[in-house]
């Protein structure tokens, strides 16, 4: 969420993010309805104060003995209550307005955003290894899966629908490996690990902004108010709603947890394997700092190189893109991601995605922090995925396949796979 008077003060700045993000956002209309409540708040507060000052004269009048006058007084104060309560249910209702408004509100975006329309446009900073090339004609991972009987896609949509899968034997050891490695990696960073709720209320969604504007992407448990969440940086975040933080140093956190997505819009898209699925497993990193652009910065840069070393460890080429304009969410100010090689695609696909928000997430989340001079302000959040598996599976198996069908694995992966150096058919 953005502050009212700064939208005002940056009017063409909000109209340019409006463009850039490709954002549904009416911002006349709130400043039309600011102007109102504006203007009711202050015929509001005059009435209150006349109210006031008559009903200290009823009380002086009676004291003195002059009931007329107190009466007349009275009336007057009756007749204020009644315009009051017209004034006061329009001025809940602006102010209503006015909050819907601004969580429909874009973040403005970093300087250095690439300003571009879709993903097209998206900006290569660096690679870091290079796209296997072998000698005979590779497999993809379905048919990885299905040769080491780790993968069985067809039981999972029986059970699941479209989209589901199954993970067996050393799938599900290798799916739990990645992750383990992923943890390890973040607790020697100094980040705490946390298995969080996956079952969130409303006011989570919205406070960390996929709310409003997500709601199509995301399963609600019908009756209960409830919905499951596509990522543990929903529950990260709102376990420190209206809180006042200590951030003598940032706080890291990690959550492991399942994620839930509809992929509404994908219909015929990245519809074969475990690329676009349901039902997912990820270790998030979370950070939590002072309203600081260059702390923020630095943050981001630690938890892009987190996600990179696991990478690395993994032995996998990828590569880093800054994310454009039209291409980000509405709550993003400056975006990465990293893009591994898939060699089943031929190209590089989308494997993490490591943003800063600034202080967007923690207005609407009331998350605050004193700072030297013992002033309050909102922090500034930031996020990356560690490692999202079953999708980071696919490069695993894909890049690093032997011609006789077995499966290198990564030294970092073996102590997790009882020493296990291949995946034998």
């Amino acid at each position: 969420m953005l502050d009212m008077n700064w939208i005002r003060e940056n009017e063409e700045l909000v109209r340019n993010t409006v463009i850039w993000k490709k954002v549904d956002f009416p911002l006349d209309e709130l400043l039309e309805c600011d102007d109102k409540r504006r203007s009711l708040l202050r015929e509001t507060e005059q009435h209150r104060a006349e109210r006031n000052a008559l009903t200290k004269e009823v009380e002086q009048r009676l004291r003195q003995g002059d009931t007329a006058a107190g009466e007349r007084a009275k009336e007057q104060v009756r007749e204020i209550n009644r315009l009051l309560g017209t004034l006061e249910a329009a001025l809940t209702a602006a102010e209503q307005r006015c909050s819907d408004l601004l969580l429909l509100a874009p973040n403005p975006v970093s300087a250095d955003t690439p300003i571009g329309a879709d993903d097209s446009e998206n900006v290569e900073l660096r690679q870091h290894g290079n796209p296997p090339e072998f000698s005979f004609t590779p497999r993809d991972h379905v048919e990885l899966g299905e040769l080491h009987d780790i993968i069985d896609i067809p039981r999972g949509v029986k059970a699941g629908g479209s989209r589901s899968y199954v993970l067996k034997g050393n799938g599900l050891l290798l799916h739990l490996a990645v992750q383990r490695l992923a943890l390890d990696v973040l607790a020697e960073r100094g980040f705490t690990a946390m298995d969080v709720p996956v079952i969130v209320r409303p006011e989570a969604l919205e406070r960390t902004g996929f709310f409003p504007g997500g709601k199509d992407q995301t399963y609600e448990l019908g009756g209960d108010n409830r919905w499951l969440a596509g990522t543990s940086e929903v529950s990260l975040v709102s376990l420190y709603s209206d809180e006042i933080v200590d951030l003598g140093e940032p706080m890291r956190l990690a959550g492991m947890s399942t994620c839930f997505r509809r992929e509404v819009g994908s219909a015929g898209r990245d519809v074969r394997g475990l690329y676009r699925v349901h039902q997912f497993s990820k270790i998030e990193q979370v950070v939590l700092c002072k309203n600081d652009p260059d702390t923020s910065e630095r943050m981001l840069q630690e938890i892009l190189a987190n996600a990179e070393h696991i990478l690395q460890l993994l032995e996998l080429p990828y590569r880093v893109v800054a994310v454009c304009s039209g291409d980000m969410a509405l709550k993003t100010h400056k975006q990465y991601d990293i893009e591994t090689w898939m060699p089943s695609r031929g190209a590089y696909g989308e494997t993490h995605s490591a943003s800063n928000l600034h202080d967007f997430q923690a207005r609407r989340s009331g998350i605050r922090y004193r700072d030297e001079d013992g002033r309050l302000k909102y922090c500034h959040t930031l996020n990356n995925t560690a490692v999202a598996t079953p999708r980071i599976l696919i490069p695993l198996l894909e890049n690093h396949q032997q011609e006789d069908g077995s499966v290198y694995i990564p030294a970092a992966l073996r102590p997790y796979l009882g020493g296990k150096q291949y995946l034998n058919r």
